[in-house]
């Protein structure tokens, strides 16, 4: 009996850890002379089951800490722990490993590939981790109808707008199950009702599929729909709020929050 509590105990730390985080974590280039930081001495937690976003203007760092949380690139000081190991250890394999099966990434620009169809774009990643026919075309076509794409699933990018494009680089992502996606700019190129819909996409991928989600984003009005939101300014994460504070004050100057 003692064993089973142990093992209960056990998987509920596991939960309840973070998946991943960040410590003390810079990320600088040498420019000429001049040491530029993008990153500087961010301290961050990502949580199970959260959909959380990064706001903050164009250049502020956002993009660069979401590659390092994906383990595109590293910090030049500091670390990033992947359920408590830094991935820095990880070797080349592991990596490929992790990008594969754990971490899901949505790039702004889509990515997709313009001679495949919707449905071999989500695909193809599949067939890369070597997952068997009939498993793949199965999650290839719950993940096109999670985004609501059936219909155009043996189009081409070229003949898809870009709304369906974006759920399409979504999808991809989802497809492989993995425990986080990361989506820098996602709505960046969308209307307001598409990026709605993205964000709404996120929200229920966090709370029925039991997946975490990053999404870097300028665009105030889909902050509600955040469980989590944390600012960036000049590379350093400076706020931290939840979707019942007011994201408007995330944009706007210091004196203006004062002001208020």
């Amino acid at each position: 009996m003692s064993q089973v509590s142990d093992a209960a105990e056990t998987a509920a730390r596991a939960a309840n850890a973070p998946l991943i985080q960040v410590r003390d974590a810079s990320r600088s280039f040498q420019l000429g002379s001049e040491q530029v930081y993008a990153v500087r001495h961010v301290n961050l937690e990502i949580r199970r089951n959260r959909f959380v976003t990064l706001v903050g203007r164009s250049g502020s760092g956002k993009t660069t800490l979401l590659n390092l949380l994906a383990g595109l690139d590293h910090p030049t000081e500091g670390k990033v722990l992947f359920e408590d190991r830094d991935l820095a250890d990880f070797s080349e394999g592991e990596m490929i490993n992790l990008r594969r099966n754990r971490i899901g990434v949505v790039f702004q620009s889509f990515a997709l590939l313009p001679l495949l169809s919707a449905y071999e774009n989500v695909e193809l990643p599949l067939r890369i981790s070597g997952v068997g026919a009939r498993e793949r075309s199965r999650r290839t076509d719950e993940v096109l109808e999670m985004v609501g794409l059936t219909r155009r699933a043996r189009h081409r990018p070229f003949e898809l707008s870009g709304g369906e494009q974006q759920r399409i680089s979504i999808a991809r992502a989802v497809a492989i199950q993995p425990d986080i996606m990361l989506a820098d700019e996602p709505t960046g190129e969308l209307d307001s009702t598409n990026a709605s819909n993205i964000f709404g996409l996120f929200r229920e991928m966090s709370r029925e599929r039991g997946m975490t989600v990053v999404a870097t984003t300028h665009d105030r009005t889909l902050l509600d729909m955040a469980d989590e939101i944390y600012e960036m300014s000049d590379g350093t994460l400076v706020q931290r709020s939840g979707p019942a504070q007011d994201p408007e004050a995330l944009f706007k100057r210091p004196d203006e929050v004062d002001e208020g």
